[in-house]
Formats: C-alpha cells, structure tokens, sequence
C-alpha cells in the first residue's frame, strides 16, 4: 500500500469573498477567485506541497446531481454548507490514481467512477497556465457527512507558485488536520487505507498517523477541548468533525502581532496559537 501525505483540504464558506478577506487578514497570501466548470469557485491558499481550497458555490445551475457510481463535487459541496460551514473534503495526494483505486478496494472501501477535470489558473503576474488533476473519489461509510479523494496534480509545474507561498504571518508547511469524533478507535481502519499507513499511535487523547506531509490527529471533544483551550465543534452521535488545521511558522510571537493588529482573538493553549472557529467560517487555525 502507498503512504500518501496530504494534499489538500476543501473549506467550504457561503461567502466566498468574506473568507477569502479573512484569510488575508491573518496573514496569507490568497490566489485570484478561479472557477470549476461546474459552478463552484475558490480561493486557494499554497503552503509547502499542501493547500487550503477555499470553496464557495458560484452558480447552482451548473451543479450536476450525482447518479449511479459517479460523484458530484458540486452537489456534495453545495449540499454541506446549506447545513454548515467548515472543511466538507479532505484530500491526499496521489501519484498512481490506478494504484489508490487498487488500495482502497482491497481494504473493502466504496470507490467512485474515476474523475478527471482541467482549467486555467492566473499567475501572480497576470498569465494564464493550465493546470489538470485527477480525482479518485472514496466513501467513509462511518462518516458519509465528509468527502474523501486522492488527487493527481497533472501539471505541477503550472499549479505551484513560489510567490503565493510567502505569507506575512510566516505560515509555511501544514503540520497536523485534526478530526474530532466520538470513537477514534471505529475511524482508524478508513484513515489506514486513505493514508496508506497502517502504523498510529493511540494514546488516551486519541489516535495519531504520521504521514509523509503532517499528522492526521483523532481525538474525542473532550481531548481536543483540553489541547487547543477552545470548545470542540458540534458532532452529532457517530459523526465528526475535521475541526482545525495546525500550521507551521517561522516566529509565533509575529504571528500573534499579526493577529492582534487585524483585531483578531487568537488563545494560546498547548497545541499552539489558536484562531478559534467562530465566526471565522467553521474552521480552527493553529499556527506553531
């Protein structure tokens, strides 16, 4: 089985540009708004080999709705935030879309119909590249509330920006994406086979699973109340919540200037400087 890192997450907002504003407060650089040929539209974030995918629902009308084995991004999105904001997708990079398709069906995972889709994406000197992915689309039958998919970056070349990536907070890797849910211990089979790493360690504030870019933490409310000095997001019973992303940074004490000077309230708990969820559309940022 292959070790896959992260790729990416889908934090899905109602206002796309609120979102977009808010990120750039605290300190990122943000890409121009891009459109999918499938009425979504988002703002990345670029950090080191991983992205933030800020999405928002453009135009409904050009969401198709799934139908037999193939799934719909749109739908699935548009779907998730009538109910609530937060990261609806979490995704790992791919090398071999054939070979993920091969793992997750041995582990007894629903896979989808392969997906493939291209577009164009702006420069930070105005041009225009083409960039394509290719999508393998898998099913969490004990958290059908989230969508899960490994993604081949086509052309990475033409994705990648160096300049997008140098934020004025410092933020510069992805170090952790941790889920909140009852039971960590009913998860870890999915997490294995999505991650390729059959090896975690639990412990009595959840389970962890190192892979080759950041941790995958699970862990109870009450665990994750102790460790980032916020209140856990709501879960329904058996549900969860993927509930913070941990960031790596060059200064922490920059970071909290930062935070201070854009008049937003960050808590300092023992996982790191944390912005908590709130208002800020559903999800929690912990910057170390």
């Amino acid at each position: 089985m292959t070790a896959r890192g992260f790729d990416h997450v889908v934090w899905t907002v109602r206002d796309l540009a609120a979102a977009a504003r808010f990120m750039e407060q605290a300190g990122f650089r943000v890409t121009p708004r891009a459109r999918h040929p499938w009425g979504t539209e988002n703002h990345l974030v670029q950090l080191d080999g991983f992205f933030i995918e800020i999405l928002g629902i453009g135009d409904e009308t050009m969401i198709p709705e799934a139908s037999g084995n193939s799934f719909s991004f749109g739908a699935f999105n548009r779907d998730f935030v009538k109910s609530r904001e937060g990261v609806s997708m979490l995704v790992m990079e791919s090398r071999d879309p054939a070979a993920d398709r091969a793992d997750f069906e041995q582990a007894g995972l629903h896979v989808y119909e392969p997906f493939s889709f291209g577009r164009e994406a702006k420069l930070p000197d105005g041009g225009i590249r083409k960039v394509g992915f290719d999508l393998t689309f898998v099913r969490n039958d004990s958290d059908p509330e989230h969508g899960f998919f490994t993604c081949l970056n086509r052309y990475p070349e033409n994705f990648w920006s160096a300049e997008y990536q140098v934020h004025p907070n410092g933020a510069t890797a992805l170090e952790s994406v941790v889920i909140v849910c009852d039971e960590p211990a009913e998860q870890h089979i999915f997490y294995a086979a999505l991650t390729g790493q059959r090896e975690m360690r639990a412990t009595s504030l959840g389970i962890t699973i190192e892979t080759p870019r950041g941790r995958l933490h699970l862990m109870p409310p009450a665990a994750f109340a102790s460790l980032y000095g916020i209140e856990a997001p709501q879960i329904a019973p058996g549900g969860s919540a993927i509930a913070a992303l941990g960031l790596r940074t060059r200064d922490r004490a920059h970071v909290a200037q930062m935070l201070r000077e854009a008049s937003l309230e960050a808590i300092d708990a023992p996982e790191g400087l944390v912005l908590p969820a709130g208002d800020h559309f559903g999800l929690a940022l912990v910057f170390d």
